[in-house]
């Protein structure tokens, strides 16, 4: 059989006229085909030529005095579009029947979105770029699930898992006096926590598409000296990854949740970060469709990108030096392989630390609370089986 050395070139013009799911598949191919794929040049052209939807969805708000379903909003902000600045969407998911919340999203475009009415929260899940929606079963109304996060584990016929956590059995009970979390994404704020013995036991539930109902799983074994940082499950690699403190250690660990065999695992860090002082901001994300971990050295103004391989081992991919020192402590995730995202309370930043060019982007005087990172295309899909 005979074989061809492509170039990167001729590979670029092939791979960004394939649509989304063949696109998706050549990655596997090499690492040179993989890496071509997770550009930013090439993502902008893909997108343009193909018509996919790339970029973030962005939960917003504004305070008018009245309760929370007349202030929020979602709007979509890209730099995969044809002008030079990125663009913003607003009142994105404006076609589901009442205002909501977003939950949780994976990358391939589904939002599960929640909402509450009359003391019971309802569950949506939808695909924007096709507006197509379900309303999801209600969870056991006695939990309040303080983590919840989505995987998708098939795309031909759709199957996602919805996992949802919770430390309360009183739905009642507000997210600050409920959570078992880190007060936000850096070390020295922090809620409290109700001591009640040393281990702590977190409820789990599973929804699975396939059978459209919820489950209730083993629970989750803690301690109280572990706690969740702020930030939501990352899905990756068929599984879901959350960063949890150890207080009484002073560490990170990796805590992972597999999508098939719906088991619980733990991860040790890169020896480098395993003690406190050599850190001051760390964070897991999704880099380039594997685990990344990212290291933000204050006295340094040094960012270290590391990935965990295929043999669970942790390499480091990239080093950094962020040259505005402002906009160290607003990391957020990866657009892509050049290009971080950065989020503070009223903008949304785009940084090509290849260019060292800054994009940012503002949400129409709304504070932004989350964004969430999706690619997707505007095929339809089949959310519920029939």
């Amino acid at each position: 059989m005979a074989s061809y050395d492509f170039s990167n070139d001729v590979l670029f013009e092939i791979f960004s006229r394939a649509d989304l799911k063949t696109m998706q598949k050549c990655r596997v191919l090499s690492k040179e085909c993989k890496d071509l794929t997770y550009e930013s040049t090439f993502m902008r052209l893909h997108s343009q030529r193909i018509s996919t939807m790339v970029g973030y969805l962005l939960q917003c708000s504004k305070n008018f005095g009245y309760s929370w379903r007349h202030r929020l909003s979602s709007n979509f902000v890209s730099i995969a579009n044809s002008g030079l600045e990125p663009k913003l969407t607003p009142k994105f998911l404006s076609f589901l029947p009442e205002p909501v919340q977003i939950a949780a999203t994976v990358n391939e475009g589904l939002v599960l979105c929640s909402t509450r009415l009359h003391g019971e929260n309802r569950f949506y899940i939808c695909k924007p770029s096709t507006q197509q929606w379900e309303l999801i079963p209600a969870p056991n109304p006695r939990f309040y699930r303080s983590k919840i996060s989505m995987l998708v584990l098939g795309s031909n016929p759709l199957r996602f898992k919805i996992v949802g956590l919770s430390d309360s059995i009183d739905d009642k009970h507000s997210e600050s006096d409920s959570e078992s979390d880190l007060g936000s994404e850096y070390p020295d704020k922090e809620v409290n926590h109700r001591v009640v013995s040393d281990e702590n036991f977190w409820h789990c539930e599973i929804f699975d598409s396939k059978s459209w109902e919820w489950k209730q799983s083993e629970d989750l074994k803690l301690t109280y000296r572990d706690f969740f940082r702020k930030r939501q499950g990352v899905s990756a690699c068929g599984g879901l990854h959350w960063l949890i403190f150890n207080r009484e250690q002073d560490k990170d660990i990796v805590l992972s949740f597999d999508g098939n065999k719906e088991e619980w695992t733990m991860a040790s860090l890169p020896n480098s970060l395993r003690r406190k002082e050599y850190w001051d901001q760390i964070a897991l994300v999704s880099c380039e469709g594997n685990l990344g971990l990212v290291n933000i050295n204050f006295k340094t103004k040094m960012v270290d990108v590391w990935v965990l391989n295929y043999e669970h081992i942790w390499i480091r991919k990239h080093t950094m030096n962020l040259i505005k020192e402002r906009y160290l402590t607003l990391f957020h995730s990866f657009y892509g392989a050049d290009t971080l995202v950065m989020k503070d309370m009223w903008s949304v930043y785009f940084y090509n630390f290849k260019t060292q060019k800054f994009d940012r982007v503002t949400a129409d005087n709304q504070d932004i609370d989350a964004a969430y990172f999706i690619q997707t295309d505007f095929e339809s899909v089949q959310l519920k089986p029939e």
